[in-house]
């Protein structure tokens, strides 16, 4: 496919596309060049694209992905960096979540209070 319909199917622009490819995120797997030179994505790469771009929600920057990527069929010492990279996003994610839900309590209560002096109200009234 062209980028434009990778674009589309992705929500990235193509000049995000570009670059991903220009820092390696992806690879052969996802984008071959054509005789003229113009770039045919796989099926492969949209859903490549949205995975970084769930990762990136959560925190991971492109060298993180990049890191994660190239360590794949890396040795023992790589793939132990990055399973470390991977837990310390999951402590992250799990303060971010504690954090979420305090702020959700907080809101939880604000709306309580508010309505108890909407019914003060409409009862004076």
């Amino acid at each position: 496919m062209k980028i434009h319909v990778l674009a589309q199917k992705t929500g990235l622009t193509p000049p995000t596309i570009r670059y991903y490819e220009k820092e390696g995120l992806l690879d052969k797997r996802h984008v071959e060049r054509m005789d003229n030179n113009y770039r045919n994505y796989t099926e492969e790469a949209v859903e490549h694209l949205r995975l970084i771009k769930k990762v990136q929600a959560v925190g991971f920057t492109l060298g993180d992905i990049k890191a994660i990527m190239k360590e794949e069929g890396g040795d023992k010492p790589e793939l132990s960096r990055v399973v470390e990279l991977l837990r310390e996003k999951m402590k992250d994610l799990d303060c971010r979540k504690k954090e979420l839900e305090q702020a959700q309590e907080l809101l939880a209560r604000m709306i309580a209070n508010k309505l108890a002096l909407l019914e003060k109200k409409e009862t004076k009234t």
